[in-house]
């Protein structure tokens, strides 16, 4: 027999969370699968404090039970994350998947994950006793091992509203459709213009979290777009010295090869 619990308000929620340390859910398209005997259950998908999107000044706010379909129809989410959203799965998939679920999975293949790393996302954490808002690279001590305390839930996604619009993305699959990442890449510049103010590069599903070499990024920050080019022999050998990266369905010697090429297709697509 299955427990479950189905909470009024987010209050509710946290509080049953306490209490139960029941497993929370909202779309469960991976949940659900998985055999678990003897778990309780708790869903918020239904909770209205978790299922908006909404601006301020600086931030995007995502909820955590937004679904990926509610977010591809939302103006206010980024075109970046968007087009990762569009390659997830089915549409039944999407019309019921959400960000926090994505999140709180703690696999590195998360479509929407990767997308958050390189746009320096944070996450706000909520329980019965508090809040706090923590970077999402700090949320990932490494595979499925999450920075989330007991009672606690994750409550919104935080992205910054600028700095976003040039950027670069690519899935690697084994198929074209409903496809599990392979490789992923996503990289993002922003320009001031002939000199770059700011660039991020990261790499999902070849290691146990996402890969993003800030120090690295940091060669190329500052610099015009000449300088860069320069530049990018040597950060393109730093970058092959450093990654060390699982071996899943294809060798890791396969993803370095694609995820070096995805590197160098992204510099030169945006002149370096």
């Amino acid at each position: 027999m299955v427990n479950g619990f189905k909470p009024a308000t987010l209050n509710e929620a946290l509080s049953l969370l306490r209490d139960t340390r029941a497993v929370p859910y909202a779309g469960g398209t991976d949940l659900m699968v998985e055999n678990r005997p003897g778990i309780s259950y708790l869903f918020i998908g239904h909770l209205p404090e978790l299922r908006q999107i909404r601006a301020d000044d600086t931030l995007l706010r995502i909820g955590a039970a937004v679904t990926f379909t509610q977010a591809l129809e939302s103006d206010l989410v980024p075109a970046l994350m968007k087009e990762a959203l569009s390659r997830i799965a089915a549409p039944a998939i999407r019309n019921a998947g959400t960000f926090g679920g994505n999140i709180g999975n703690g696999s590195a293949k998360a479509d929407t994950v990767l997308i958050e790393y390189v746009c320096d996302a944070s996450l706000r954490l909520v329980s019965a006793g508090g809040e706090r808002i923590l970077p999402i690279q700090a949320f990932y001590k490494g595979r499925k091992e999450l920075d989330l305390a007991p009672g606690e839930l994750i409550a919104e996604i935080l992205l910054p509203r600028t700095g976003l619009d040039n950027y670069y993305y690519k899935k690697v699959g084994g198929r074209n459709a409903l496809a599990i990442s392979r490789v992923s890449f996503a990289g993002i510049i922003d320009m001031d213009g002939e000199r770059i103010r700011h660039i991020a590069a990261g790499f999902g599903a070849v290691s146990g979290t996402v890969l993003r070499m800030r120090e690295l990024e940091e060669m190329l920050e500052g610099k015009t777009l000449k300088e860069a080019r320069a530049l990018k022999p040597e950060l393109m050998k730093r970058y092959e010295e450093r990654m060390e990266l699982t071996t899943g369905r294809v060798s890791a010697a396969y993803r370095k090869a694609v995820c070096l090429n995805l590197l160098g297709d992204f510099l030169e697509e945006k002149g370096i």
